[in-house]
């Protein structure tokens, strides 16, 4: 029967070919917006119609976002086409977006309205509100101090990882001095050496940078120097016969051919920096959102330490994505592999 469809298909076409891996057009209607909608509905008439068994000061103002984000999934059901990638990008997050409103009801039920949940260590979701509205100045300073003092640490660790990495690969002369302190200190996590830098540097600041970059340098080098090892001979004799110089084969056969091996040391290195970050601010540093963690611990300020956890992994999860943005496009070839 499947060979008589074609048959009239290529017969009906003038010879063209039966596409089999077209995909089914989408249904006219989004009917995941429409149940996103009225999850999130729901979430908002709940939160503004049931009583609370202590008043939140900010239960308007949540319920009110939340008819937002449901009215706005409404509006945007009859209209999803016209929205062209970003529609279908809103198609495809459909079932989170159901999700999510399935979770703020249970979070606003186990907390505000039944008081499942002891009090003050689980907050309910318009106390996180309340905090990102009052205290915004303190956590957009505290965002800014963190970003600075991770990126000034990352970017000193990967410079010095990849150098180091090139030149131990690339030279056995350095790879037989540099070799040894690598494998006695590489393995050793940064935080270990807490102790010793808030000694040796002069401010708790620096001594940060210092332990960001080395949580950062280590795997760097470590990858880049794998990677530079391992890129085939025959490339160099290639360019050799070409007349390549030394300073040719580095930078255009050795460093191109790494940076893939480049490329894992660097997610492993902004991973190993995120953790030495919080641990860092929390034990000198006057500024940063794992300073105000500990500070929001402290006074027994559980809705400002969830709200900082949140703001710090939008943080992390959108300079992971920066970084996948990077290396999609220097390595092209590779784009699409690992999605993140």
């Amino acid at each position: 029967m499947s060979s008589l469809d074609d048959a009239a298909a290529l017969a009906a076409g003038g010879g063209a070919a039966v596409d089999r891996s077209r995909s089914p057009a989408p249904p006219r209607l989004w009917l995941g917006g429409v149940a996103a909608s009225a999850a999130w509905l729901a979430a908002a008439a709940l939160t503004a119609l049931w009583p609370e068994t202590e008043e939140w000061v900010r239960t308007g103002e949540f319920a009110s976002l939340l008819a937002v984000v449901g009215g706005a999934l409404a509006f945007a059901v009859p209209l999803l086409r016209l929205f062209g990638a970003v529609g279908e990008r809103l198609r495809a997050a459909a079932p989170w977006l159901v999700v999510l409103a399935l979770g703020v009801i249970g979070w606003e039920l186990v907390t505000a309205k039944l008081d499942l949940l002891p009090r003050p260590f689980f907050a309910p979701p318009q106390a996180l509100l309340e905090v990102y509205l009052d205290e915004w100045p303190r956590l957009l300073e505290c965002t800014v101090a963190s970003l600075q003092l991770l990126l000034l640490g990352y970017g000193i660790g990967a410079f010095v990882g990849f150098v180091t990495g090139v030149s131990i690969g690339w030279s056995r002369t350095v790879g037989y001095w540099v070799h040894p302190v690598l494998r006695l200190i590489g393995p050793l996590p940064a935080t270990a050496w807490l102790p010793i830098a808030f000694f040796a540097f002069p401010s708790s600041w620096s001594a940060s940078v210092f332990l960001i970059a080395l949580a950062t340098g280590v795997p760097v080098t470590i990858l880049t120097w794998s990677g530079v090892s391992g890129v085939n001979p025959a490339y160099y004799d290639i360019a050799r016969t070409l007349g390549a110089s030394s300073r040719f084969l580095v930078l255009k056969v050795a460093v191109p051919a790494a940076m893939p091996h480049v490329f894992v040391g660097l997610f492993m290195g902004l991973g190993a920096s995120f953790a030495v970050l919080v641990v860092a601010e929390m034990m000198g540093v006057k500024a940063g959102l794992g300073w105000y963690l500990q500070w929001a611990q402290g006074w027994a300020a559980y809705a400002n330490m969830y709200a900082a956890l949140l703001v710090m992994a939008l943080v992390c999860s959108s300079l992971v994505t920066l970084l996948f943005k990077v290396r999609d496009r220097l390595l092209a070839w590779q784009k699409g592999l690992l999605k993140w």
